[in-house]
């Protein structure tokens, strides 16, 4: 645990934090020295007409040089674990910026806020709290061992006959209690996840029924954790006990052998009172760091996750990115093959070229790659083999910052910032001036939303834009889009949320957006019929067809079939006997 907390520091941190061992290894042995003094200071005072003020002046010493050495490494221990959770937090950080938008999911958001919250607090307790106890617990005996061979050379024996089984007790106890801590963790997880999906189905359990199998699940999952925190705590109990009442049968066998060489005159009272306190003080360093096993586990479990996590793969970056394109910038997909699990692939040698200042509609069944060809364009991923281009050069080169500079992405899943309707629009173009951001804003037809809230454009849209219904956070992002101002406009179901006036509108407003290339994914046909080039993927990951509505629906193949599916739903209507 020491070591790893040294690895996640650079250079000056590393030299600083191996400052603060020493000073704790320091203060450790001069607490050891002096407990050893104690020794001689008895002995002047068992014996008639002994000097006293020598073995006190020793003595005090080595007391006041302990009192400032370790006042000096808590202090700076501490400043030290500030550094180090702020160093983590900023190394989380530039983690999330360089990881593939793709794999920041919910899950990896959860850990990374529980990380850097409570988590990052857990390993700044190495550094600050829990290296001193460590060193305590280690180098305090040690140094009492070598006093008590001043002492009786027969009892330092026994002291380390009994070291190596208190070292193995401390082991097995700390291995069979850190197994039920990960079964308990493992359980909590599972119980909190079988809450949260009780809870997020509640609309379609009281509609289809299915809640009392539902919340048969959570109860049995809540029971399991029951049973896991229990087994937990008695082994965690037990485990602390065993190592306590080892260390104590030790320090009783230090004693009983002290008094027993007493008692058989080959120890004097002076050095049978020193026995017995070295034998105390060499026990209560080993019962405290018993005590703080829980603290180290959670300490360890959280410098793992650390290191997981900033182990986990980045995108590549250049080390000097390409210059952005210039003029009209389109862009292609050559031969891209892609899988996000390794031997399935969803995109299998695509190509696709969408000249400059067109609308390229991609269309497609469930699972045919549609989504993923937007995110590869906005290199939330790396493909396989093959290239993405925009403006002919490879967004590799380009670099993810490049990248995304050339491209203004709308997709399904809306995410608004807790500010104002003007606030979210701005993230667009954060340097704009407000006439841009309301022209924009219009543009989106947000000004009907602002018409309508309670403080107009300076609403509150709430986290994560609680307050708005799905198509306004629709609206709110096009017109982040559209004020970005990209060569390039990604749209993945942008409109699908919103009634057919405003899409027109918004779709009518996007039109006017002159040169920009355009690559919608759409299921209205109104939107996909207007597009310049339609993409047409099968369910292989394959590129079907290519060509204008018209000549499409000319030819007998997949876009025929799926327009014609399309006009059916659409005519569709409820009546008493079910769908028609």
């Amino acid at each position: 645990m020491i070591r790893r907390v040294r690895c996640l520091l650079d250079a000056p941190g590393r030299r600083r934090y191996d400052r603060s061992l020493a000073l704790f290894v320091l203060a450790a042995f001069l607490q050891g020295v002096a407990f050893v003094l104690i020794v001689p200071l008895l002995r002047a005072l068992f014996t008639p007409g002994g000097q006293v003020w020598e073995p006190v002046l020793w003595l005090g010493s080595v007391t006041v040089a302990y009192a400032v050495v370790t006042w000096v490494a808590v202090v700076r221990s501490q400043a030290l674990a500030v550094d180090v959770a702020t160093k983590l937090q900023l190394d989380l950080g530039e983690l999330i910026a360089r990881l593939p938008l793709g794999t920041v999911d919910l899950a990896l958001t959860g850990r990374l806020a529980r990380l850097t919250s409570a988590g990052l607090l857990t390993v700044a307790q190495v550094p600050a709290h829990l290296n001193r106890l460590i060193m305590n617990a280690i180098v305090t005996p040690a140094t009492v061992l070598v006093g008590l061979v001043l002492v009786d050379w027969r009892i330092a024996l026994a002291v380390l006959f009994c070291a190596p089984l208190l070292a193995v007790t401390y082991r097995v106890t700390t291995v069979v209690v850190g197994r039920r801590n990960s079964r308990d963790t493992a359980a909590i997880a599972a119980s909190c996840a079988r809450i949260v999906e009780f809870a997020r189905v509640q609309p379609a359990l009281r509609a289809f029924g299915g809640a009392d199998r539902t919340a048969r699940a959570m109860h049995e999952a809540l029971a399991e954790q029951s049973v896991a925190r229990r087994r937990m705590l008695i082994g965690g109990s037990v485990g602390l006990s065993t190592f306590a009442t080892a260390v104590h049968a030790v320090v009783t066998g230090l004693v009983m052998i002290a008094l027993y060489l007493a008692t058989g005159g080959g120890f004097d009272i002076p050095a049978m009172v020193g026995a017995m306190v070295l034998g105390v003080r060499f026990g209560e360093p080993l019962v405290l760091i018993a005590d703080l096993g829980a603290s180290i586990r959670v300490s360890a479990a959280a410098l793992a996750e650390v290191h997981e996590l900033l182990a986990l793969p980045t995108l590549p970056e250049p080390e000097r990115p390409a210059p952005a394109p210039t003029g009209a910038i389109g862009v292609e997909l050559c031969d891209v093959h892609f899988g996000y699990v390794p031997g399935v692939p969803v995109l299998a040698g695509v190509s696709v070229a969408v000249p400059a200042g067109t609308t390229t509609a991609i269309v497609g069944p469930s699972g045919s790659g549609k989504t993923t060809v937007t995110k590869l364009i906005a290199r939330f991923h790396d493909v396989d083999s093959g290239a993405v281009r925009i403006g002919g050069v490879d967004v590799r080169d380009l670099g993810t910052a490049g990248t995304m500079a050339l491209i203004a992405p709308v997709f399904q899943d809306v995410f608004l910032f807790s500010g104002s309707l003007l606030d979210n629009i701005r993230m667009g173009r954060p340097d704009a001036a407000e006439a841009d951001v309301l022209a924009a804003g219009r543009a989106a037809a947000v000004d009907e939303i602002a018409a309508r809230l309670p403080g107009g454009w300076h609403a509150r849209v709430g986290e994560g834009g609680s307050l708005l219904s799905g198509g306004e956070r629709q609206r709110v992002s096009i017109a982040r889009a559209i004020l970005k101002d990209a060569p390039v406009l990604l749209l993945d179901e942008a409109t699908s949320a919103l009634d057919p006036v405003h899409e027109r509108a918004i779709t009518a407003g996007l039109r006017r957006l002159d040169g920009r290339t355009r690559i919608v994914v759409a299921h209205r046909l109104s939107t996909i019929a207007e597009a310049d080039q339609i993409v047409v993927l099968g369910s292989d990951g394959r590129v079907a067809q290519v060509g204008r509505h018209e000549d499409l629906l000319a030819v007998a193949g997949p876009y025929a079939v799926f327009w014609e599916t399309r006009r059916a739903a659409q005519g569709w209507v409820l009546a008493g006997d079910g769908l028609r």
